[in-house]
């Protein structure tokens, strides 16, 4: 038990050293978080500065800092938005966490780590800070549909974090990790979140609505923060993380519709221990460590950045995001955090990883934390660079890519769908699983099968090495082929619900767009099922060998993808065409309805657009009055695509029209926009069009 002296003076000092940084921070117009990380290295052990706070008495209220950030969040992310974003952001999570689990164990190999410590390495880049990236968008007040995309990744992150921690238990005590042990701790996961969330939507927000009536902030406050540590210590107690537990206990609060009255009376109590935590952060950097070991914290903050970035931006443009939304969301999750430093203590405590890993985690969290509040400032600029740069086949196929995916959500609740789904996944992975266990098997009885042929061949050992290689691959390949054609006939499946062949016709128009969306598919399908079976192998056998064979594989289905899009490209010139045509027919009547509406309606013609084209979408028509804020403008100056990810199919001026328009075109006073993209991105970009 802490000194009741002791712990008033070392309170005393975290919180007085952090008002200074964090004064002088804000003065230079510097992220506050940098302030609190230089407040935990002037009154930690390793900097020399006479200012020593206690560092365990230090963590343990940085992790009350933790568990009140978390329920803040889940204040602001309820249950509902969380099963809108579940399954989008639970496969990119899915995809961040594989490809980080490569990128970092690739990087600790580089670096010359043992086997276990590259495993480690990996787990500990894999996944994103919550607590840093809920600061940070508070401090910026950053809002918009990104965060909760954002907030739903982070949220999967975490159960597969706890996943990776029961599994790293086990490899850290020298066991082996069966696939029955990690189904049994997943089962046990969702059977725990099942009864928490089950139960709690019983009670808590029956009980917040009736503490509220009481109309005693007060006891609302006291009643909140039991419910918050409530909910903490229950998930600690089930073995899971406190910040799973309070999340989940303010997700369960706010569907009381009371979130905003809790949320403003637990502020100041939330800001305290939240700056607490990350002081603590600042406290476990060691300068001397960080040093002598320079090389390593620089090249896996640089994997951390750039991984992520790549990973979780592809991720979430895969899944039906525009672009910017998927940078944004990519930018602001380039960070590690209070996992890496769980995963690092688990290593380090069990003996399998060396005494430098731990301070390396924290100074790249410490980095990736500096640079991540810069990141979300520039994500919004970044990602309009980015847009306005893609060649135009691409910048079509991102227009477009939206509305066929939002088109096989819908074709996705036929009930007849799932089954198939599920059997060509279960496919999938039995090919994966099985190359996964030949190159293992190889691996493992690499000497013994070697000798063997050497016994039954009178090869030489070098001969009979390269014959055993040889046998492999040519039982791995059936296993690969049979990945990609099953990715193929996936893809191919949901490319036909998304663009089905319209009744009738002797014509495909929907070709070149499902060629597309097949190739994407397919491409996705087979980059993720080659991760998981590097990531798997990984310890294993060379990384850089399965690398090279992946990136062989996804190199030729890229320039599939290409040549795809290039298709695309005259598809949908062709389709302007048509659609001018259309808007030609009914503009007379347009202009004398568009006195009363303010707006377009859509040509009678516009149907059969949409019939012969149905990979356009659902063109939509938008005329610019004299009052509209584009008039003037150039496309480039609105950055229409970037802001709302729709594209302009064509610009109908009287008799003059303009087929898939560049940025430099200027909006006249009487043009007739002609909108293509997913019903939300159309929906954006006609209220820019109209209203500004």
């Amino acid at each position: 038990m802490h000194d009741a002296h002791a712990f008033l003076a070392n309170l005393t000092l975290v919180l007085c050293v952090g008002a200074l940084t964090t004064y002088l921070f804000q003065r230079i117009r510097q992220p506050v978080v940098f302030g609190y990380l230089v407040a935990g290295m002037i009154v930690g052990p390793h900097v020399g500065v006479p200012l020593f706070a206690d560092l365990s008495m230090v963590t343990t209220l940085s992790e009350l800092g933790v568990i009140m950030l978390m329920f803040g969040l889940g204040l602001e992310f309820s249950l509902r938005k969380l099963v809108q974003v579940g399954p989008t952001a639970g496969v990119v999570a899915l995809v961040d966490t594989s490809v980080m689990l490569v990128f970092g164990y690739g990087a600790a190999q580089l670096l010359g780590w043992s086997t276990l410590e590259s495993v480690f390495c990996g787990a500990i880049v894999a996944i994103s800070s919550t607590t840093i990236i809920v600061k940070a968008f508070a401090e910026q007040g950053v809002r918009g549909r990104f965060t909760e995309l954002v907030f739903g990744i982070l949220i999967s992150e975490d159960l597969i974090a706890i996943l990776l921690i029961a599994v790293l238990t086990t490899v850290a005590a020298g066991g082996g990790v069966s696939a029955g042990e990690v189904g049994i701790t997943a089962g046990k996961l969702v059977l725990f979140l099942v009864g928490f969330v089950g139960i709690g939507l019983l009670v808590v927000p029956r009980l917040v609505r009736a503490i509220v009536r009481l109309d005693r902030p007060e006891t609302t406050l006291i009643v909140s923060l039991g419910l918050c540590f409530g909910g903490a210590l229950l998930a600690l107690g089930a073995g899971y993380s406190v910040a799973l537990g309070a999340f989940i206990m303010g997700s369960l609060v706010s569907e009381s519709g009371e979130a905003r009255r809790v949320e403003h009376l637990i502020a100041g109590v939330r800001d305290m221990f939240g700056a607490i935590f990350f002081v603590s952060v600042g406290m476990m950097i060691d300068p001397r460590l960080v040093a002598e070991h320079w090389g390593a914290v620089v090249l896996l903050s640089v994997v951390v950045i750039a991984g992520k970035l790549i990973a979780v931006s592809t991720g979430a443009f895969l899944m039906g995001n525009d672009v910017r939304t998927s940078t944004q969301a990519g930018m602001s999750l380039t960070q590690i955090g209070e996992f890496a430093f769980i995963i690092a203590a688990l290593g380090l405590s069990s003996g399998v990883v060396r005494e430098f890993l731990y301070p390396v985690a924290v100074a790249v969290s410490a980095i990736t934390t500096l640079t991540t509040p810069l990141l979300i400032r520039a994500s919004g600029p970044f990602a309009s660079m980015v847009d306005r740069n893609l060649p135009r086949p691409l910048q079509t196929f991102v227009g477009l890519y939206g509305s066929w995916i939002e088109r096989l959500r819908v074709a996705s609740a036929d009930a007849g769908l799932a089954p198939l789904i599920r059997r060509k996944v279960i496919l999938l992975a039995v090919d994966a699983l099985l190359l996964a266990g030949v190159v293992i098997g190889v691996a493992y009885a690499k000497g013994p099968l070697a000798g063997y042929v050497e016994r039954t061949t009178a090869f030489s050992p070098g001969v009979s090495t390269v014959v055993l290689y040889g046998i492999a691959a040519m039982v791995a390949a059936p296993l690969i082929v049979g990945i990609v054609r099953v990715s193929a006939a996936f893809a191919s499946l949901l490319a036909y619900r998304a663009l089905p062949l319209a009744a009738g016709n002797r014509l495909d128009y929907a070709q070149a767009p499902r060629q597309v969306l097949m190739a994407t598919l397919q491409l996705a399908l087979v980059t993720v099922s080659g991760l998981l079976v590097v990531v798997v192998t990984g310890p294993f056998v060379p990384l850089g060998r399965g690398a090279v064979v992946l990136a062989l594989v996804v190199g030729w289905l890229g320039v599939v993808f290409w040549r795809s899009t290039a298709n695309l490209y005259g598809h949908t010139r062709a389709g302007a065409e048509v659609l001018i045509a259309a808007l030609a027919k009914g503009m007379v009547a347009q202009q004398a309805d568009a006195q009363e509406s303010g707006h377009a309606p859509a040509p009678r013609d516009l149907t059969m657009v949409h019939r012969m084209l149905p990979g356009l979408g659902d063109p939509v028509p938008v005329l610019l009055l004299a009052e509209s804020p584009a008039v003037g403008r150039t496309l480039g100056e609105l950055q229409l695509r970037s802001l709302t990810g729709a594209v302009v199919l064509a610009i109908t001026r009287g008799d003059e029209q303009v087929m898939l328009p560049v940025g430099s075109e200027r909006l006249l006073v009487g043009d007739v926009v002609a909108l293509a993209g997913s019903s939300e991105a159309i929906d954006a970009a006609r209220l820019m069009l109209q209203l500004g």
